[in-house]
């Protein structure tokens, strides 16, 4: 069973190849801020800016991985987007949205993506992951 932190970067790189197929360009990998904020994915779609969560799982035991983005979690990545649109300096509002995407890493068999666009919203009170 290989590493957590060896299956995360791995599912990171494989989003990110998967993103830019489908037409996004990645900005940045693992934007941090703080001691627990991070953005795995900075990314832009046409004139939107997106922030992507990569969930990854090595089985299907535990669910879909995209149920481990609680109200805490969504929390922190609207906050994370909120750090990374103060650095802009936009002089106008920039469209945004939330995205998820799921690696699937079967044992000897090619990775399999989900990829769940406006996932949740900026608004706090929507905490329902659709």
């Amino acid at each position: 069973m290989p590493k957590p932190a060896y299956t995360g970067a791995y599912a990171e790189l494989v989003a990110a190849s998967y993103l830019r197929a489908q037409g996004l360009k990645v900005l940045r990998h693992n934007f941090k801020w703080g001691k627990r904020g991070e953005l795995d994915l900075v990314c832009r779609d046409a004139d939107t800016l997106v922030a992507v969560e990569v969930k990854s799982s090595t089985g299907t035991r535990s669910g879909a991985p995209m149920r481990a983005v609680d109200a805490t979690k969504r929390r922190l990545l609207r906050h994370g987007l909120n750090n990374w649109l103060r650095i802009l300096h936009a002089p106008e509002p920039i469209p945004t949205r939330f995205d998820i995407v799921e690696i699937h890493l079967p044992p000897h068999a090619k990775p399999q993506v989900d990829w769940h666009r406006n996932a949740f919203t900026f608004t706090e009170g929507a905490e329902t992951v659709r």
